[in-house]
């Protein structure tokens, strides 16, 4: 198994890298995404691989971090959905987006990617909704977000409860904490993240 592969970006398409790693090319197969964020040719790369052996040969599956080619392994674990289908649905919809699709039941936005129809993505939604924990993808979202980060996180997760508590899906709730606390940025207390929220949400 590869875990990941450090190089020069030798070329680099849409849905494809071929990465030089001392004189060996290795060609990986990535999302559009991921595209969108590697260096120029001639720059070094890491990336992070998932080997696929078939009948038909052997093939690696590249992600920018870690947490993308976690998201990747779950998706291919969904009966329906290969390797090139879970890289449709990584082009479409980032890991953490993805994640909020799945915590709000939102096959639509997972059916957008070529090649997933509505059953397959309804089918991602019940397979990995219980896989999937909504506390540490806000978490890790607000951390990543800016002037989010500046907001303690005492005061974001007891605004999320509170959404809950009300009757909105943990999903929409940490989705509305989000866009508030970046909205907010700095210090700030619960009663005015939630006010803030309530206003997103609604």
């Amino acid at each position: 198994m590869i875990e990941f592969l450090r190089g020069k970006v030798a070329d680099l398409g849409l849905n494809r890298i071929c990465i030089d790693v001392n004189g060996v090319g290795y060609v990986v197969s990535i999302s559009e995404t991921t595209a969108s964020l590697m260096p120029s040719v001639g720059e070094e790369v890491k990336i992070y691989t998932y080997m696929s052996v078939r009948e038909d040969g052997v093939s690696l599956y590249g992600f920018p971090a870690y947490d993308d080619l976690e998201i990747f392994k779950l998706l291919i674990s969904v009966s329906g959905v290969g390797p090139k289908g879970a890289l449709a649905v990584l082009s479409c919809l980032p890991p953490d987006d993805l994640r909020f699709a799945i915590l709000s039941g939102d096959s639509k936005a997972i059916a957008k990617a070529p090649g997933i129809g509505k059953k397959t993505a309804e089918r991602v939604i019940i397979d990995l909704k219980d896989k999937i924990s909504a506390e540490d993808t806000v978490r890790g979202v607000l951390e990543s977000s800016g002037n989010a980060a500046a907001v303690p996180e005492g005061a974001r997760e007891e605004a999320a409860e509170a959404l809950v508590a009300l009757g909105y899906s943990s999903a929409d709730a940490f989705r509305a904490v989000k866009e508030a606390a970046a909205a907010l940025g700095g210090e700030t207390d619960t009663d005015t993240l939630l006010k803030a929220a309530l206003k997103v949400i609604v």
